[in-house]
């Protein structure tokens, strides 16, 4: 991953944030995989870091310039992005994946992976369960739900190569139970934390053990500590 902020986008100078309760996966709609049509540069200067673009998204999934897949973050992962139209924005972190053809399985392949892993990683920064109805969810999906405008992606796409969002959403949580299989070392820790109150979590068994802890919630772990 790479980060690439647009700052000239009208998105980014309206300066708005969000508490992330989600994530939209989104596809562009254009056969054009190249992330520089998106980021920039590119040599028509149709990226999306200008004003008048009418959209923005968190990150883009896509061909770098020597032929790799990657992501660049393109917002803040706070920050409210102009992706679905309607009252996502105001919830749900965004990317977009860029589309080709639609008829390469190799590409498919690495860009779906890409976004798996990038979903995990989300859902891991901000405490989110990718299996919770509303939480994981594509742009079609939002539009049934009435919190996104009407869009097909990604249903046009994932099911030519065998996959959907039910697919999505179970590699995004058999990509975050992998982190921790190797965290057996904190377990009793971890345990003795919940048990005793001092780590309360997000509720609903969510303790966001990957998050970062800011000095305000240090200053809370400590005071909760020497009250034992």
């Amino acid at each position: 991953m790479r980060r690439k902020i647009l700052t000239h986008n009208d998105c980014y100078q309206a300066g708005r944030h969000i508490r992330p309760a989600g994530v939209m996966v989104h596809s562009t709609g254009a056969n054009n995989p190249n992330l520089s049509r998106y980021v920039g540069p590119n040599p028509n200067n149709n990226d999306w870091n200008r004003p008048g673009v009418g959209a923005c998204v968190h990150a883009f999934i896509g061909l770098e310039e020597d032929g790799t897949v990657n992501t660049v973050q393109t917002l803040p992962w706070d920050m409210r992005g102009w992706h679905a139209g309607a009252s996502a924005n105001n919830t749900h972190i965004s990317f977009e994946i860029c589309e080709d053809g639609l008829d390469d399985a190799e590409y498919f392949a690495a860009v779906y992976q890409e976004a798996v892993e990038l979903t995990a990683y989300l859902c891991e920064l901000y405490g989110l369960d990718p299996l919770k109805d509303g939480v994981v969810i594509c742009h079609s999906e939002g539009y049934r739900r009435g919190i996104a405008s009407n869009h097909a992606d990604v249903m046009h796409w994932f099911p030519k190569f065998g996959k959907n969002m039910d697919t999505f959403r179970a590699e995004v949580k058999q990509k975050m139970e992998e982190k921790y299989e190797g965290a057996d070392w904190s377990k009793e820790a971890r345990d003795w934390a919940t048990s005793n109150g001092i780590i309360a979590g997000y509720g609903d068994g969510e303790y966001g053990w990957g998050d970062p802890v800011t000095r305000e919630q240090l200053a809370v772990i400590l005071y909760r500590l020497q009250s034992k």
